[in-house]
């Protein structure tokens, strides 16, 4: 999951997508002091697959 978190003068938004393209495309739109996360979840994998990460 990749994720923008946005800080504007008068809040706070964050916006999920599911994968990099995506959340980059948006990225470009988007006005603000902005950050972009790639957020991962452990377990959501198997051993096997951490170990090559």
């Amino acid at each position: 999951m990749w994720v923008i978190t946005v800080h504007s003068k008068n809040s706070v938004q964050m916006f999920e997508f599911d994968n990099q393209e995506e959340a980059k495309a948006a990225y470009k739109d988007i006005r603000g002091v902005k950050y972009l996360s790639h957020v991962i979840y452990y377990n959501d994998f198997d051993i096997e697959e951490l170990s090559n990460f």
